[in-house]
């Protein structure tokens, strides 16, 4: 489709609303998706974190009770 203007683009043939309103849900979604992947990645690297700190005291504990018999 060739547009004389750029007004002409904007109104894209008369389906402007149609058309922008999808560009912008889309636009809306995948930065939805972004944030969500955002958030999760935060949450599972804080929870290892916390698995490897745990584990870690568990080792220790557990190693200086064995020393101790």
């Amino acid at each position: 489709m060739i547009w004389q203007s750029w007004n002409d683009f904007f109104k894209m043939g008369g389906y402007a609303l149609y058309v922008w309103g999808s560009v912008i849900v889309v636009f809306i979604f995948m930065a939805a998706e972004v944030i969500s992947l955002r958030v999760r990645s935060n949450t599972i690297r804080a929870q290892l974190s916390n698995f490897r700190r745990t584990a870690q005291t568990s080792v220790t504990a557990s190693a200086s009770k064995e020393g101790q018999k």
